[in-house]
């Protein structure tokens, strides 16, 4: 294995695999919903010109690093970016055209609660350039919705997902399953009534309690009851890959599932090791700069992300070692159904996964192996984590 500080020649370009990207944060929301560790918040009033002129600021510092690259997507995440003013996504997104060369099939996303759906403000948003949405739908059930802290029920879900079909290229929606009390058979049932709805793109997450949430607290006072078993949650799992890919969209990702080249490529270019800009409070970014491998993090506090963009000090950097990319390019590359490049992983870093740990997986059932091409099997895949583990085990 490479000393931490030993960097390839070959790390200035390999980004371009993967591709360059966008990641803008807004970081309000009407509620801030209890299973939620993302960088959230609730605001009386918000100041939007003072965001705007920081977020074009932020570009602006961004893209002088990043000089004639093209970019492939942008993202509004958060948050609840569907509570952005149309102005300020139609400056943003003015703002990227004039500072890099858009990709003939850029993707643009942007998230959306169905509580904060409006036909007119989707049109806006719609006219401003963005042509994929991502709907925080979450669950299909009005007693499950209210427990889960969403703002929204059922009829708004499907009045929003109406109007994002009617309005963008591309939607998706997510659907949180595992929930308390829920059974095999209800959460059969929700998918199939989500798939029914004719949707390009499903994102499908186990319901996970996080420290830090309302849930977190709850079950660590033993509040939180009804949460479904390991076996069952297992169950789940298998049902939903079974039932999508017979609907004709198979998983591309632990927990993404599309109808063909539907997928994210957003997200694409997290999982292939490419290159994203993050901007906004607690956004993360990794930049290749001068042939080293960036980890950017913007301030979490939306008050001292304002202030420190105006003093040019909105994010901290820390310089990956090679072991740090090695573990980025596992960890994140074996997500997917793309097989994961070995050559790459060696031109790149370096490193080299022992042939004997390879065959002892593949003699497991976990990973199939062709040539320098390493992918998760469908038995595997419930048990990435420990794949994992073991693939790097040699590599510590």
């Amino acid at each position: 294995m490479p000393s931490p500080s030993w960097w390839p020649a070959a790390l200035t370009e390999d980004w371009q695999i993967g591709g360059f990207g966008l990641y803008v944060h807004w970081p309000f929301c009407e509620a801030k919903c209890p299973y939620c560790d993302f960088n959230s918040h609730v605001a009386r009033r918000i100041d939007h010109e003072a965001w705007r002129t920081a977020y074009l600021s932020e570009i602006d510092r961004v893209a002088a690093e990043t000089p004639g690259r093209v970019l492939r997507s942008v993202y509004f995440g958060g948050g609840t970016p569907s509570l952005m003013e149309v102005e300020t996504v139609e400056a943003i997104l003015d703002r990227v055209a004039q500072r890099w060369t858009l990709a003939n099939d850029v993707e643009i996303t942007l998230e959306a609660n169905p509580s904060s759906v409006e036909a007119g403000r989707f049109r806006g948003y719609r006219a401003a350039g963005v042509n994929r949405v991502s709907l925080g739908v979450q669950a299909l059930n009005d007693p499950d919705l209210r427990r889960l802290g969403r703002l929204h029920d059922v009829a708004q879900a499907e009045a929003a997902i109406a109007i994002a079909q009617d309005t963008f290229e591309r939607m998706s929606f997510d659907l949180i399953y595992a929930r308390q009390d829920q059974s095999l058979t209800d959460w059969e049932a929700e998918l199939r009534r989500a798939l029914s709805m004719g949707v390009d793109h499903l994102s499908l997450y186990q319901l996970t309690i996080e420290d830090g949430t309302a849930f977190g607290d709850r079950f660590k006072a033993g509040k939180l009851r009804g949460l479904p078993q390991e076996e069952l949650s297992a169950d789940m799992y298998a049902l939903t890959q079974e039932i999508c890919e017979a609907a004709g969209l198979p998983a591309y990702e632990v927990s993404n599932h599309a109808r063909e080249d539907r997928q994210s490529r957003h997200n694409l270019i997290y999982w292939r090791g490419g290159d994203y800009a993050g901007i906004g409070p607690g956004a993360h970014g990794r930049l290749t700069l001068n042939g080293q491998r960036i980890a950017t993090e913007a301030r979490r506090n939306p008050g001292a992300w304002l202030l420190g963009v105006s003093e040019g000090s909105a994010e901290s950097r820390d310089t990956l070692t090679t072991p740090d990319i090695v573990l980025e390019y596992i960890m994140m590359g074996l997500r997917t159904v793309e097989p994961l490049d070995l050559a790459r992983l060696k031109a790149r870093t370096g490193a080299e996964i022992a042939p004997a740990r390879l065959a002892q997986l593949q003699e497991m059932g976990m990973i199939a192996v062709e040539g320098d091409m390493i992918s998760v099997t469908p038995t595997g895949r419930p048990i990435l984590n420990a794949v994992i583990s073991e693939l790097i085990r040699d590599l510590d």
